[in-house]
């Protein structure tokens, strides 16, 4: 077997430099634990970008997995159904919020879901623009390159990207972006640059991902529901990395008591297999007519068996309520370890999708993504498995899958707190005094 630094070097040579790696190479993961091919153990608190929130090989998932095999793998939903891509669907009405009939379509990635539900959503208004917001990461299609909020790495180098697509602020408290000024961001949008009465949809993230897990204040979804209901335009939620009981409950958006038109939805649905999703108003799913929607992968059989698993996993076991436990001990955890280091400037979430905001000062608030890039590093030397984001690179991101066993947790934990002191000099310090 190949070790580590061969991989790395073939990799360089075969892979394209686009692909941007941690240099990590598995061959074997188990829940909330992976091993690498120098047999080195990982905790794994990226869970593949926040897809394995019922864990790395559930039993469950992969007994599903392996009986839609054996009778088979392929057929293309729109030249030979099966009757599992509509009962997901029928699950997935049933589960989204909002007392109305709904409709959902199934596609591979989350940025195909985004780009049917703009499809959608300009067909069912006859209108063509699109607002976004800062921060907001919506995938690497050109549309969704588009709507996203974040320069790099997603979007340098890579335009022109297509029109009429908008961006307003999105509210952030910790960098001084209230409620009241996103709102008047939104309304000077809307008297400088696009027509409300010319725009097909909104975008948002209840709690955006790349952009470094802000949680969206639930007062300025509420005051968007009201501006898209009073103009006639598309409510979109992207809940591909906070949806799938990640927050604490099925959809992020739940917790805002707001209604949404279209979820997207995809990572934690198809419990590792590619599998994504738009699910909505029935008058609205409905309007693109028959062949406009779809793909030959989409609602791959294999996917939609390990999603209907992942479901039954996330009820059988109650993982919305471990979300929310998992989350208060990495909160409490989190808040603590702040008192110790005040490079830790903010630390926010909800449910298991929690994050901290590394800063050069307390006061100033200057990004430290240095500093950020050093944390993670050094957890990666002691065996633990983080990402970072944010639209400076300086916020680490835990999203261990809702599986983990308390003691494993306990154990990543404790190895974060070592890497963050290690990284901001806190132990090092205190031993000079």
């Amino acid at each position: 077997m190949s070790n580590s630094s061969e991989l790395k070097a073939r990799k360089a040579a075969a892979v394209a430099n686009g692909v941007g790696t941690k240099g990590i190479y598995a061959v074997k993961a188990e829940n909330s634990e992976i091993w690498d091919v120098d047999g080195r153990r990982f905790i794994d608190f990226a869970a593949g970008i926040g897809v394995l929130n019922t864990g790395h090989r559930h039993p469950k998932v992969m007994a599903a997995v392996a009986e839609q095999a054996q009778a088979f793998a392929h057929t293309c939903f729109h030249v030979v159904s099966y009757e599992s891509y509509v009962r997901l669907a029928e699950r997935l009405n049933a589960l989204a919020p909002g007392d109305f009939p709904k409709k959902s379509i199934f596609l591979s990635s989350g940025a195909e879901a985004l780009e049917n539900a703009v499809k959608i959503a300009r067909y069912h208004t006859k209108r063509s623009a699109v607002i976004a917001f800062s921060g907001g990461f919506h995938g690497r299609t050109l549309m969704t390159m588009a709507l996203t909020g974040k320069v790099m790495p997603y979007k340098k180098g890579f335009g022109p990207f297509p029109a009429e697509i908008y961006h307003a602020e999105f509210p952030l408290p910790y960098r001084g972006v209230s409620i009241e000024q996103a709102l008047a961001d939104l309304d000077r949008l809307f008297h400088s640059d696009v027509d409300p009465k010319s725009v097909a949809a909104m975008v948002i993230e209840p709690v955006q991902g790349e952009g470094g897990f802000n949680v969206a204040p639930f007062e300025f979804l509420r005051a968007l529901r009201k501006i898209c209901d009073d103009n006639g335009i598309v409510l979109i939620v992207d809940e591909v990395q906070g949806g799938i009981a990640r927050t604490g409950k099925m959809f992020s958006i739940e917790h805002s008591g707001v209604t949404p038109d279209l979820i997207t939805v995809a990572k934690g649905l198809g419990g590792g297999l590619p599998l994504s999703g738009v699910t909505g108003r029935a008058s609205i799913m409905d309007s693109a007519h028959a062949g406009g929607l779809g793909g030959t992968y989409g609602g791959n059989p294999l996917s939609i068996a390990a999603a209907h698993a992942v479901l039954d996993v996330i009820e059988s076991e109650s993982l919305c309520a471990r979300a929310t436990r998992i989350g208060q001990k990495m909160r409490s955890h989190l808040e603590q370890l702040a008192k110790e280091v005040p490079a830790i400037g903010d630390v926010r979430g909800l449910g298991a999708m929690v994050a901290f905001e590394l800063v050069k000062d307390p006061k100033t608030k200057e990004p430290d993504a240095a500093v950020t890039a050093a944390i993670l590093a050094a957890a990666e030397k002691r065996g633990l498995i983080l990402l970072s984001c944010g639209t400076e690179a300086n916020v680490v991101r835990l999203l261990a899958p809702l599986t983990i066993p308390d003691a494993v947790l306990e154990e990543g934990l404790g190895i974060l707190s070592a890497s963050v002191k290690e990284a901001c000099g806190v132990e090092s310090a205190r031993a000079v005094a």
